[in-house]
């Protein structure tokens, strides 16, 4: 910004600007996945994470709202993906199974208030190591919400994946940071790119269930 002939005027970037930065590149086209994940040149890698974990919960909450219509406590009684998971809801005092769309709002309310925690992440401009190793917990929670939508309400999964590509994104995402396990990515995503590196080979897990959360 300049103010007068020659006189340069400098200042700090605004609260949430990097946030900003990222849902303008959203708005700008969603499907541009690799532009959307590139961090400007100087970003702290641990601001940066943080910033896109809390741009996925917000998407999230429109596939929640969405999965309302037909994931009731009644039909969903657990929260499970395929046949080998189900997921305990770490919101109670002890882990508990909870109906999928009760894990669903709980956990996406833990994300929230982990994410908004003066505690953890009292400054938007850097973040301690020790706050940035929990992102990859957040991750893997609400990484399940994808998994049970997929694999139990298909339809309102590919719906709301044409329009935001959340699930490629978040998939790129955490694979790109190294904050998953590819073993516990079990939304075929990224199925074209492992038949084109692995010669279509896919891992199977054995008959039997995961407990875990």
């Amino acid at each position: 910004m300049v103010m007068a002939e020659g006189t340069a005027v400098l200042r700090q970037n605004r609260p949430g600007t990097k946030a900003q930065y990222i849902q303008q590149n959203i708005r700008a086209d969603c499907s541009n996945i690799d532009k959307i994940l590139e961090p400007p040149e100087g970003q702290d890698e641990g601001v940066w994470k943080y910033e896109h974990l809390r741009q996925f919960c917000l998407e999230l909450n429109g596939l929640a709202v969405k999965l309302q219509s037909e994931c009731h406590s009644d039909t969903c009684t657990q929260m499970t993906a395929t046949e080998q998971w189900i997921f305990l809801c770490a919101a109670h005092k002890t882990p508990k199974e909870c109906p999928a769309i009760d894990y669903t709002r709980h956990t996406l309310d833990g994300a929230a208030c982990l994410l908004n925690s003066n505690k953890y992440f009292p400054s938007r401009v850097s973040i301690k190591e020790s706050s940035v190793a929990k992102l990859g917990s957040v991750c893997c929670r609400i990484y399940r919400i994808f998994s049970h939508a997929y694999f139990h309400h298909r339809q309102i999964f590919d719906e709301y994946e044409n329009e935001t590509f959340l699930c490629h994104r978040f998939t790129k995402f955490v694979m790109k940071y190294n904050l998953m396990s590819k073993d516990n990515l079990i939304v075929p995503i990224l199925e074209e790119e492992v038949q084109n590196s692995v010669s279509g080979k896919v891992k199977h897990e054995g008959n039997h269930i995961e407990k875990t959360y």
